[in-house]
């Protein structure tokens, strides 16, 4: 069957940098990089982070979103346009994949935000922060079915109102009222008793700190935050108008990004610092940061239901925004691929969540007997995106460019309309040299951190 319907597009410039900023802050901004920047020398990592993100990420933003462009095309067709070969099938459906594997899980624990937020408005934050309250939780298959199913819906509602009316008209709401939110939670966390030393630990680098372990980690992050490999920046830049500067967008997305992460930063670690009495080691990767210290945290503070309510009002925000631009990337494929409309689209995909999503959220409930390589269902589906397939996709992008496409040919696209591409040099040289080490460096590290062999 034939899709006649004509591809969508962003109105402009601030559609594009928002939704792209939206897909990339998300819930690895507010759990992860706190506890890595925590963990790897604080302002150091920092420090490690930012220069990551002005070479590597800018590079991987602006290949993806230009290949998009240049294309107008979803992943699987973007890569086909420049070749039939099996390898260019296997670099674009590995991206194409991606999203639909990931925002099943991801909807799981974006439905443990919603518990979490209904929670602080009932003003049940006192039991929220008892030891014991999230693993409860999650081990009760109903409920937590029930929230993801929620929050799911949110998602395709969404997605199914389109790329103008529902992707770009959220992102433009969502995203400064995130902003706004982060702002009123990092003055609040870092003006406690007790706070400026954790402020002074993430802020200021010290060389002391430093270690290899720190520029792998920061790396690692930096690739997932910004959203690279994933399908999205290549769905996007399909659906960007040609007089729409690559350049000056993924910069706005380069600082968005990490004025978000940074925020975080100061969200938790300060506040954690005072209620810790600068003991870092409460600053715990993933759920337990999120659903078991916070809840803490906020229970000790004066203010900490109103403070609760804001805060899981602004991971829902970040959750759903990433969500949102992981279903809208599968939706794409489903369009250009197989023909389907947006509607039907939409419609089989979230089947494809119901299954894949109830497989993570009765993972540590009904079917905690049941896992894979020693992983629970999400833990699994989390290892195989991020650690395995996320930098084989990165690799392909990159081979894609720098061997198939050719620089020449990048840079014209971006130049067009008398379009600025200032840092073309740092591009060139990344693309063709560094990026494709560096996504080597982080399979290989991921890999080896799940099965034991080091530890980050």
């Amino acid at each position: 069957m034939k899709n006649n319907e004509k591809r969508s597009t962003f109105s402009g410039k601030l559609g594009l940098v928002l939704s792209a900023a939206g897909a990339s802050v998300g819930l690895g901004n507010i759990w992860r990089f706190p506890y890595l920047a925590a963990k790897y020398g604080g302002g150091i990592f920092l420090l490690i982070y930012i220069i990551l993100a002005l070479t590597f990420g800018y590079t991987m933003i602006i290949a993806e979103t230009t290949i998009g462009r240049m294309t107008r095309k979803s992943p699987v067709g973007a890569f086909r346009k420049f070749g039939n070969s099996i390898w260019h099938k296997f670099g674009g459906w590995i991206n194409a994949i991606i999203p639909i594997l990931i925002v099943p899980y991801y909807s799981v624990i974006g439905g443990w935000v919603i518990k979490y937020l209904v929670e602080y408005v009932k003003g049940n934050g006192h039991a929220l922060a008892s030891s014991d309250y999230f693993s409860t939780f999650i081990s009760n298959g109903v409920s937590t079915e029930l929230c993801f199913i929620a929050f799911a819906l949110m998602t395709l509602f969404i997605v199914f109102a389109g790329v103008k009316n529902g992707i770009e008209r959220v992102s433009k709401i969502m995203m400064p009222i995130l902003v706004v939110l982060s702002c009123v939670i990092t003055v609040y966390s870092v003006t406690r008793p007790g706070a400026f030393e954790g402020v002074k630990y993430f802020l200021v680098p010290n060389f002391k700190n430093f270690s290899w372990m720190t520029v792998v980690t920061a790396m690692g992050q930096m690739f997932y935050s910004l959203s690279i490999a994933m399908g999205i920046l290549i769905t996007f830049g399909s659906y960007t108008e040609k007089e729409v500067s690559i350049e000056n967008s993924t910069e706005n997305v380069e600082v968005f990004d990490t004025a978000i992460a940074i925020m975080a930063g100061l969200m938790i670690i300060p506040a954690v610092f005072a209620f810790s009495n600068g003991n870092m080691e409460n600053l715990n990767a993933g759920p337990s940061l999120m659903f078991i210290t916070i809840p803490k945290v906020f229970d000790s503070m004066g203010l900490g239901t109103l403070i609760g309510i804001l805060f899981f009002v602004l991971v829902l925000f970040a959750a759903l925004t990433s969500s949102i631009a992981l279903t809208e990337c599968a939706v794409s494929t489903f369009q250009d691929e197989l023909g389907w409309s947006r509607h039907k689209s939409v419609i089989i995909l979230g089947f494809i969540m119901l299954v894949l999503g109830s497989l993570s959220s009765l993972g540590y409930g009904p079917l905690a007997s049941i896992q894979i390589i020693g992983m629970q269902f999400l833990d699994f589906f989390d290892f195989l995106t991020n650690s395995v397939m996320m930098p084989i996709s990165a690799t392909c992008v990159c081979l894609l460019v720098s061997k198939v496409i050719g620089v020449d040919k990048i840079a014209e696209e971006i130049k067009s309309h008398n379009n600025p591409f200032k840092r073309e040099k740092i591009f060139n040289f990344m693309i063709k040299y560094i990026c494709p080490i560096f996504a080597a460096i982080i399979l290989l590290s991921s890999v080896a951190n799940a099965f034991g062999i080091i530890k980050m």
